[in-house]
């Protein structure tokens, strides 16, 4: 989230637990009053040209993938970005949730199209997701 404030760019960051936006808020600073206590699956203040992913969908149960999929799609305005860094693993446990790469397109390629796919190391990874991260760019069809 700082990268992209930093950059200018106007930025939302949510999660659900107060804790966490505390946290955020703290290491964040001046950029702190745009982290909010927010339910991404009931967030609507779209769209947006960016979503930026890393370790969000990984820690969803399989079962609500399709309702992240399509909120995603409300979220991000037709040719703009979900873009981050994916969890390919073949795991049958979690959290987290390996996903699988015919999986993650049956998921988004109703409203996404895969535009950069790369073995980029993803830095400050933890040890559960080392090796196992990919950089990838969808974008929202129009």
């Amino acid at each position: 989230m700082r990268f992209f404030a930093e950059r200018g760019d106007d930025v939302l960051a949510v999660d659900f637990s107060d804790a966490a936006v505390e946290r955020a808020r703290n290491a964040l600073g001046r950029f702190a009053h745009r982290v909010r206590r927010a339910d991404f699956f009931t967030l609507d203040e779209a769209p947006f040209d960016l979503v930026y992913e890393r370790t969000f969908l990984c820690a969803l149960p399989r079962r609500v993938w399709p309702q992240w999929a399509e909120h995603i799609a409300r979220l991000v305005r037709p040719g703009g970005r979900l873009a981050g860094f994916f969890f390919f693993d073949d795991n049958e446990r979690g959290p987290p949730f390996g996903v699988a790469p015919a999986r993650l397109h049956e998921l988004l390629d109703r409203h996404f199209r895969l535009v950069e796919d790369a073995a980029i190391p993803a830095a400050e990874s933890v040890a559960v997701l080392a090796g196992k991260e990919r950089w990838q760019v969808w974008e929202r069809r129009l």
